[in-house]
């Protein structure tokens, strides 16, 4: 069956302190949102709106980038959960199939529960996602006859009784569009909150004989976001899961507490990884490839065999091939390094394609913004790049080519060739002993004064 998805993501998140909306704090170098979004394409969902309100224009730029494909709807009011879905009314006014909705600060929710929660359709007219919660406090209770809900209860609204059940609401909901909003049209805002709450469908829907279905997850997995503590306690339960998965995925995490992964960090196994790396966004680390302490990559593909660090930075789109040597205090960004070249400390490689066994020394730095516009520079494999050479792009160094240390080079250097791009030296006899007594006796002056 066809499904949509409907993300709410208009409330402005005031405990967070934030000019921020609170949708876009990130969570393992990624946005909260971004975690619900990717979380709902395991049900490959044809149409996905997201409601926004706090913040719009923010919230729908990052939605842009992580699907150009998805709807924004803006909730002007925030009049309660009912209110936010109904929002999605005429987006969806020609869908087919059910609509499951999420929410943009709940960012744990896993795919296999979501698919169970979609197959429970098949015998239900509405589906509720709940948990057993281990400190239930002000979350909404579930009052259900085994797998079969009768009625949601908003804390605010529950008896004491109610307030003893242990099953609780995620807020997550499965239903059949026009059925959806059909009930939402009915739902009132006769509450302690005065708001439309979306759990009140339920009890609608059991008044009209449809029947409420519920599936239960791990209570981790319907984790909300609501303040800063909250935050630092959801990244830590996510590194925590990240490492484990990585240990038993077969990599090596010599001070497992002090690495940092991103939500979609891939690490291939026998991959060495030392205390204090942070992998940021969109990075691939092949298998066998050595991550030294210190390190930070971001947007990075680093291939088998390669060696990265100490205290390297690996920035988006380096690309490093089998065998390839990064060392200490080095910075690669948008460039690939063919197999077996080594740039093996303190140099800068930006916008740059290094032949395979090309030798950076150490000063290396590829000058590649003019201050309007970047250039390339291209090094071609065996070359030999003397220490603290300048190359001034656009420029090539031709196959087996030198550059003298040293060096200024701002023309192309032929295949073979050696590159001298320098002053020569000039000395003065006597003039630098001369020169220092001067400034020593300009120091004494200034002492006396």
């Amino acid at each position: 069956m066809s499904i949509s998805l409907v993300i709410l993501a208009a409330g402005q998140g005031s405990r967070m302190q934030s000019d921020l909306p609170k949708v876009l704090h990130p969570l393992a170098s990624v946005p909260l949102l971004v975690h619900a979004m990717r979380a709902g394409r395991v049900l490959e969902p044809q149409r996905v709106v997201i409601v926004v309100g706090h913040g719009a224009e923010q919230v729908a730029h990052v939605v842009a980038q992580e699907d150009d494909q998805a709807e924004i709807v803006v909730q002007d009011q925030q009049l309660g959960t009912a209110h936010a879905v109904a929002q999605a009314r005429d987006a969806l006014a020609d869908a087919a199939g059910d609509v499951v909705v999420l929410y943009g600060d709940t960012p744990f929710i896993g795919a296999r529960t979501l698919e169970a929660l979609c197959a429970a359709r098949t015998e239900f007219d509405i589906v509720v996602l709940g948990f057993h919660a281990a400190d239930p406090g002000r979350y909404g209770r579930l009052v259900a006859d085994g797998n079969r809900l009768e009625r949601i209860v908003e804390f605010k609204d529950a008896t004491e009784a109610e307030r003893q059940i242990p099953l609780c609401n995620s807020g997550v909901i499965c239903a059949g569009r026009a059925r959806l909003f059909d009930l939402i049209a009915q739902v009132g805002n006769d509450n302690a909150a005065g708001e439309y709450y979306l759990t009140d469908i339920i009890a609608l829907a059991r008044a009209q004989g449809l029947s409420a279905g519920l599936v239960i997850c791990d209570e981790a997995e319907t984790l909300g976001i609501n303040t800063r503590a909250e935050l630092a306690a959801a990244e830590a339960a996510f590194q925590a899961s990240a490492r484990a998965r990585a240990l038993e995925d077969g990599v090596t995490l010599q001070a497992p507490d002090t690495v940092i992964f991103a939500q979609d960090t891939v690490i291939g196994r026998d991959s060495i990884v030392e205390p204090y790396v942070v992998f940021g966004p969109d990075v691939t680390v092949e298998s066998g490839a050595h991550i030294r302490a210190f390190s930070h990559l971001e947007g990075a593909h680093v291939s088998r065999g390669a060696v990265v660090g100490p205290y390297a930075r690996l920035r988006p789109g380096a690309e490093l091939a089998e065998d390839v040597r990064v060392g200490n205090f080095v910075e690669i960004k948008n460039a690939q390094l063919g197999e077996g070249a080594k740039v093996n400390h303190l140099s800068y490689v930006g916008d740059a394609d290094i032949g395979a066994r090309a030798n950076l020394g150490a000063g290396t730095v590829t000058c590649n913004y003019d201050g309007v516009f970047k250039h390339r520079t291209e090094i071609g494999e065996g070359a030999f790049i003397g220490s603290s050479t300048m190359l001034v792009a656009p420029v090539r160094v031709g196959a087996d080519a030198l550059t003298a240390s040293g060096s200024v080079i701002t023309s192309d250097v032929p295949e073979g060739a050696l590159a001298l791009g320098r002053a020569s030296q000039t000395n003065k006899p006597g003039l630098g002993k001369r020169l220092m007594g001067r400034l020593r006796a300009q120091k004494a002056a200034l002492k006396k004064d």
